[in-house]
């Protein structure tokens, strides 16, 4: 294994996990402000499941997201 290429690759799976959720979180949540299901006080549940199949890796992060 080449432990650079392992890096490399790995830091930009991340950086586009990071990215994408970030919008897609953001988009959510300000068309549910929009329509009237959040009032912009709330704290959210949120939670990533992470899967890496074939070492049969399922980790789970969960958190909270506050809007206020």
């Amino acid at each position: 294994m080449n432990e650079e290429a392992l890096n490399t690759s790995l830091r930009q799976f991340l950086k586009l996990v990071g990215i994408t959720s970030q919008r897609q979180i953001e988009t959510s949540i300000r068309e549910a402000l929009s329509d009237g299901r959040l009032t912009g006080s709330e704290s959210l549940s949120v939670k990533i499941v992470l899967t890496l199949e074939k070492v049969d890796l399922a980790h789970t992060i969960d958190g909270t997201i506050k809007l206020q």
